[in-house]
């Protein structure tokens, strides 16, 4: 099963061409990510980092500054590091 999932990301890459894919916030692009773990963790912690990024890789984001530092927190207000978003993020 395990194998199943990394096939599947792997398609992804293949058939979904990089301009029609949906722009991820995260500096490592989810399906990147999932498939790291995947392959690193096996199927079931793929999947949890899977329903992670989903969750958090989304529109309804804020961006907040701290002491010269950014902080991104997400639609469910899960609060992430400047070094793990993307730039453009805080580029906007």
């Amino acid at each position: 099963m395990k194998n199943l999932l990394l096939v599947i990301i792997r398609s992804y890459w293949i058939l979904i061409p990089m301009s029609k894919r949906k722009k991820c916030v995260f500096k490592k692009s989810c399906s990147h990510y999932v498939y790291d773990i995947t392959k690193q963790k096996g199927l079931f912690q793929g999947i949890r980092a899977l329903k992670f990024r989903f969750q958090h890789c989304r529109s309804g984001y804020h961006i907040l500054e701290m002491n010269k530092t950014k902080l991104f927190i997400s639609a469910n207000h899960k609060v992430f590091n400047q070094e793990e978003i993307k730039d453009r993020i805080f580029n906007n």
